[in-house]
């Protein structure tokens, strides 16, 4: 028997004692992070998948797990001789989790979920869709009895960032949030998401892998606002600053502190998809008011500075890429998928403001390239060389900014598939970075945009086309997408996000081709005012897998402007051993 069928088999043990028939696990933490810090790797622990997206569902007959198509051949691989069964979102033949549990379960079984990781929007969404056909029981987490060596709240220190990189003082940004709460009517506000509060209170920490956020909750109210994380992380000098704005008080304490704040006549405002049930619990029958956090918005729309600061970001990312590029020997040369995200790791982390990787990289070669979220380990690490593509997907969190960015690298010679496939993304990257479009415009409004040219050849992709970045903070930042799903968010001047077409063939090969850019306004006319995109990456595309005959006037145009843009910034700034890469990567289709 496997560990993880002993760990599933211990779980049941613990359902039955609880009379639950189900046991649902999403995978996230208390602030519905996207990734979390060991304590709250429960998916990965009880099901072996370590991917970043997926729900578990334990009943007393089956183990399951669902992913996205992202994850597919990674989930398969993982789970594999194990008691799990892999379930594909979105795909027909197979249910969702709740109509899979009305199907297999008599009426009026329990299915459990632990509390602390439920939201308010949810729990009503699970309510909705078991129909008073299966009762759901918000509990506290079984694992805790079973996961021996849990890991237990991280509290690494924290840091201030200087307000001449954030743009407003923590206090500015308070005083921002006040004002949303006085035309709200609000007294207080509860905010749980992590960049949220690191983004308000101008400090980063190192609890989350890649992600600089702190295990925090906030409440503002029209006169005190109130910190929880543990204190110790402070110094005594940055304690003394924080405390001019909030009081800091231990993480554990925010139940306790909402229970005696919050009075009969107040307003409460807070966000049903980010507030949990151990949260919600406090607010009794006090009036509430619900939408996306105040913070949200303030955040994704970045200020003068904060865009200043990722341009300069994008820009030494530039340099340390094209220093990379400029050394890897795409002809004859060995390496490993390991090695060559390593490699780039080298040149970013030459620049005194360059921090870290800003995600864990992604770098896949051949069939790995089709696994189009792949992250390899010493057991996955294959051999680069000969003739094949490597898709390199990393970023660089720099004291200022952060960046993302992929390209798709040939090994050798590329064959007349490969350089077919790069050329048809390469127009979907060039169709969102041209896009012209007016106030109001959704992202899922221009998402087609960059399939057309796959759609036409009867292929495509099963990824957004592009997700927010946060400045100084998360690599995945909402509230705005470019994606299929129809998100009501308009994009707006400021929103950063990135333009990242891609195709993927299991087993052969995968492709994508990854700026980032940023909003901003663009023509005002009688039909009112325009936004278009200014890009930031700064790094060649790969110009032996570009098939001009492929290729509009236009789009040769956009290619040549941009690599000659490329050029001028990057030919003072980097190695001068650099210099002749550059110069061919960069000349004149």
């Amino acid at each position: 028997m496997s560990v993880i069928d002993e760990r599933v088999g211990k779980l049941r043990s613990l359902m039955s004692n609880n009379n639950l028939d189900g046991w649902i696990i999403n995978g996230t933490d208390p602030h519905q992070s996207e990734y979390v810090c060991d304590r709250w790797k429960s998916r990965a622990w009880i099901s072996g998948f370590t991917g970043s997206a997926g729900t578990v569902l334990i009943t007393q007959e089956d183990a399951l797990l669902w992913v996205d198509s992202r994850y597919f051949i990674q989930a398969g691989q993982q789970i594999e001789g194990t008691c799990f069964q892999m379930m594909k979102i979105d795909t027909p033949s197979y249910p969702d989790p709740s109509a899979y549990l009305k199907e297999h379960l008599q009426k009026g079984s329990r299915i459990g979920i632990d509390k602390a990781t439920l939201t308010v929007k949810g729990e009503q969404d699970l309510q909705k869709a078991f129909k008073e056909v299966l009762d759901l029981v918000p509990f506290d987490d079984l694992l805790e009895q079973i996961w021996q060596d849990r890991s237990e709240v991280p509290a690494k220190p924290v840091s201030s960032l200087p307000d001449d990189i954030a743009g407003f003082s923590r206090s500015q940004k308070l005083a921002m949030v006040r004002y949303a709460m006085v035309q709200q009517g609000a007294s207080y506000t509860v905010i749980s998401s992590l960049d949220d509060i690191a983004w308000i209170t101008n400090l980063r920490g190192d609890d989350v892998p890649y992600n600089p956020v702190f295990l925090a909750y906030l409440v503002i109210g029209k006169t005190d606002a109130w910190l929880f994380t543990n204190p110790r992380r402070f110094t005594d000098a940055l304690s003394n600053d924080v405390s001019q704005d909030f009081t800091i008080l231990p993480y554990q304490d925010v139940v306790s502190t909402l229970k005696r704040v919050l009075k009969e006549r107040d307003v409460l405002y807070f966000n049903p998809e980010k507030t949990n049930l151990l949260i919600a619990e406090t607010f009794g029958g006090i009036k509430t008011v619900t939408g996306l956090d105040f913070t949200t918005e303030l955040k994704a729309c970045k200020n003068d500075t904060e865009m200043e600061g990722m341009r300069k970001a994008h820009l030494l990312d530039g340099v340390a890429l094209v220093n990379f590029l400029s050394r890897l020997d795409t002809k004859q040369g060995t390496y490993t998928e390991i090695a060559i995200s390593n490699l780039l790791k080298e040149q970013r982390m030459r620049n005194p403001d360059c921090i870290g990787e800003s995600f864990s990289p992604i770098s896949g070669w051949a069939e790995h390239g089709a696994i189009c979220h792949y992250s390899a380990t010493e057991e996955s690490n294959l051999t680069v060389e000969g003739n094949g593509l490597l898709v390199l997907d990393t970023g660089g969190m720099y004291t200022f900014g952060m960046t993302d960015v992929t390209r798709t690298i040939l090994f050798g010679e590329p064959t007349d598939e490969q350089i077919r496939d790069y050329t048809l993304v390469l127009k979907g990257n060039l169709a969102i970075a041209s896009a012209r479009f007016p106030e109001g415009t959704c992202g899922y409004q221009l998402d087609a945009l960059a399939r057309q040219f796959l759609w036409q050849q009867g292929m495509s992709y099963f990824h957004g086309t592009g997700h927010g970045i946060g400045f100084r903070l998360n690599v995945h930042e909402g509230p705005h997408s470019i994606s299929p799903k129809p998100l009501p968010v308009s994009l707006k001047k400021g929103m950063v996000v990135s333009d990242e077409p891609g195709l993927y063939k299991e087993g052969r090969h995968g492709i994508r081709i990854e700026n980032i850019v940023a909003v901003r306004e663009d023509v005002k006319t009688e039909f009112g005012q325009f936004l278009s995109f200014e890009v930031l990456t700064i790094c060649p595309f790969e110009r032996r897998l570009i098939d001009k005959n492929l290729l509009s006037a236009q789009e040769i145009a956009m290619v040549d402007a941009y690599h000659h843009w490329v050029y001028e910034e990057l030919e003072h700034l980097v190695d001068e051993e650099a210099l002749e890469y550059l110069r061919g990567a960069t000349k004149p289709l």
